[in-house]
């Protein structure tokens, strides 16, 4: 990071890097934003990569459910994903006897692709046009990464500039439907919910749908503030607060939210930390008596 130190440019160039500014003045905020940003980032790769490898050994977790989890936690938060996913949630629940039918493996992989494909052609797009910007109000980027919301404050152009927020705002349209199917199916399941008899139905099915719905309402409300607040309330602070809470928070308290609420998904984890265990165990006694052969021997 550089220092907070704008650095103008009198004329439009073509710009090869950008400089992200400094999140704090003094070296104590920034030593502590850095291992702040550090931790939770370590944590969320920690968290996911133990749902990954969880779900991908234990064979009781190869379904359609644990499936999309899997792709989560390896996509991180892609709005296309989310929607899948509660789109397995309403079949589970609301037409059960089809699940098998409607979720094959053949059908799971087409969604997983496309929410895959979804993803890359989105960070594609947004990058090959942040690049094509021609820039001249400097190379500084006043956030902790190179949000596009920030880059397009340093155009100069105005067509580049309405072609980006053309994408923007149609990714943002997108985002909305996706998020109005979302609803759609939650309003289905907790109305099958609700006429469930058993009070342990009732319970089993909220505690399947509740971290989902949980992640999705962080990541929808933070993401859809970040580029729709008016003019008139931004401010550098407020727009560091938002884009930590959607690009940073979701993926750290996505293992926690589905983790803790899972059964399943904790027995395999915890199955999974003793065979690390074991494995280290067998692995420094194997060290060790190789060692001992080897002083015996000399």
């Amino acid at each position: 990071q550089c220092p907070r130190t704008e650095l103008q440019m009198p004329n439009s160039s073509s710009i090869s890097e950008f400089l992200l500014l400094a999140l704090a003045d003094t070296r104590q905020l920034q030593l502590l934003h850095f291992w702040l940003l550090l931790g939770i980032y370590l944590a969320a790769l920690l968290g996911n990569g133990l749902i990954s490898t969880a779900v991908a050994c234990d064979h009781r977790l190869h379904t359609p459910m644990y499936f999309f989890l899997l792709n989560l936690a390896l996509l991180d938060l892609e709005y296309s994903l989310l929607t899948v996913m509660s789109y397995d949630r309403y079949v589970a629940i609301c037409k059960p006897l089809h699940y098998g039918t409607l979720l094959g493996s053949r059908a799971c992989a087409t969604m997983a692709a496309a929410a895959w494909g979804t993803g890359a052609l989105y960070a594609l797009l947004h990058t090959a046009t942040a690049f094509s910007l021609r820039l001249c109000q400097g190379n500084a980027v006043d956030q902790f990464f190179c949000e596009i919301a920030h880059i397009l404050k340093l155009s100069c152009s105005k067509s580049d500039y309405l072609r980006e927020v053309g994408i923007i705002y149609f990714s943002l349209c997108l985002i909305c439907g996706c998020f109005v199917f979302i609803v759609a199916s939650y309003v289905q399941i907790f109305r099958a919910v609700l006429r469930m008899p058993s009070e342990q139905g009732r319970h089993k099915a909220f505690s399947m749908c509740l971290p989902h719905l949980a992640v999705v309402s962080l990541f929808v409300s933070t993401a859809m503030f970040a580029y729709l607040k008016p003019p008139s309330i931004s401010s550098p602070s407020l727009d560091l607060l938002v884009s930590f809470l959607y690009s940073v928070v979701p993926p750290a308290v996505n293992p926690l939210l589905y983790g803790l609420r899972n059964q399943e998904l904790k027995a395999a984890v915890n199955a999974l930390g003793k065979l690390i265990n074991i494995l280290i165990h067998c692995m420094s006694a194997e060290a060790s008596t190789c060692s001992l052969h080897h002083g015996a021997h000399i």
